[in-house]
């Protein structure tokens, strides 16, 4: 049941994961470069140090903590400075016992969910890191759940972990993740280790870095040669709305899936557009419904000569709208009149147009159809007109 494809593309689909961390992230060096900078005195003295890196989803948020703290324990290996990293979801672990239980964990897989406060907790877990004489980075993922499950406390109490230790000096340093800006919510106290300036900002990937990234995990991940490049620079483009890497990898993912279910064996910008409505789609039956005769000819020319293409020009598709206008007996409108009713089907959302400069220095404009398959909306668009 499972092994039903027709070609193979995905060469490890492990890399399309949400959960693969690159070795290198491309578009972080400079977030990756400030969390250096912020914990080099981890391994210089020993000390404990704190960060709160912000943004909205899919900006690689987690993606860089957790190669930042995999680069960590790496260098400690080799400079013979045992570094350990513990990560905790708080959308899973909503709770202060929730936390320092996955904490606790990491030292004593075996301790038991019940029968412990939080307190009795934090000194079996001071008690465990003493005797390991290694330094610990807590990263708290999705922090904002504790603030409105109430569970802040255990931020504070992390955060002053080292000053209650009497046995050898241990290091407890912490990086908080949220989509919201938090630190304003923090007592006093806490807010005096998290400092204002050890935050780190995550802005939405632009188009181009997006393209990158897309462009970088389909070699890791898909048979050399079987995506297209225009299907890449679709993914990006329609991943640009929302500047979500997460989104654009999920988009490659389920596009070469399609991909695997055709015969010719590669990811064009069809398969794209079949993910992209699988995912969220913005045409619906009453947009298209709601067009007039001459608009919904104009739309089925764009179909018709943009194919498995990822975009097509206005040229082209206006000769083959002549040719359907001569197929349902309509006389075709100048280019002026063509144009106007292009820009009134984008507004709709159906198809996006954009200006590229080309190689004899001249504008040409090209449509895309990013939401819906070509041939589906053709199929639509010719049950809808009337011959």
């Amino acid at each position: 049941m499972f092994d039903e494809r027709r070609s193979i593309i995905i060469r490890d689909g492990k890399k399309l994961s949400f959960d693969y961390v690159p070795e290198k992230l491309v578009h972080r060096e400079e977030q990756m470069s400030t969390l250096r900078m912020l914990f080099r005195p981890v391994f210089d003295d020993g000390r404990s140090e704190t960060a709160f890196v912000t943004g909205t989803v899919g900006t690689g948020k987690t993606a860089t903590v957790k190669r930042f703290c995999a680069d960590m324990m790496r260098y400690g290996a080799e400079k013979g400075i045992p570094v350990e990293h513990v990560i905790v979801n708080c959308r899973q672990r909503n709770t202060e016992n929730a936390v320092v239980l996955q904490i606790l964990r990491h030292f004593d897989p075996g301790h038991p969910d019940r029968g412990f406060s939080v307190p009795e907790m934090l000194r079996t877990l001071r008690g465990l890191m003493e005797a390991r004489r290694s330094r610990l980075v807590i990263v708290l993922d999705e922090a904002d759940i504790l603030f409105k499950k109430n569970a802040v406390d255990i931020i504070y109490q992390l955060s002053r972990f080292n000053e209650e230790t009497t046995g050898p000096a241990i290091s407890v340093s912490m990086i908080l993740i949220s989509q919201e800006y938090i630190l304003d919510g923090l007592d006093a106290a806490s807010l005096s280790t998290f400092k204002r300036t050890n935050t780190i900002r995550f802005d939405k990937y632009r188009r181009n870095e997006l393209r990158d990234i897309v462009g970088i995990r389909a070699e890791e991940a898909l048979f050399q040669g079987r995506i297209r490049e225009d299907a890449i620079d679709l993914i990006a483009d329609i991943s640009s709305e929302w500047g979500d890497a997460r989104f654009a990898i999920d988009l490659l993912d389920k596009s070469a899936r399609k991909g695997e279910n055709k015969e010719n064996g590669e990811v064009t910008a069809e398969e794209v557009r079949e993910a992209k409505a699988m995912i969220y789609s913005v045409v619906t039956e009453t947009k298209l419904s709601d067009l007039d005769r001459n608009h919904k000819i104009v739309l089925l020319a764009i179909a018709r000569s943009i194919k498995d293409k990822a975009y097509v020009t206005t040229g082209a598709s206006e000769k083959t709208y002549a040719v359907v206008c001569e197929e349902y007996g309509e006389t075709a409108r100048k280019h002026t009149q063509f144009w106007t009713y292009v820009k009134d089907i984008e507004k709709t959302g159906i198809i996006t147009t954009s200006v590229k400069g080309d190689a004899d220095g001249g504008r040409t404009t090209y449509i895309s159809l990013p939401d819906i398959p070509s041939r589906v909306l053709a199929q639509k668009l010719e049950s809808m007109i009337e011959p």
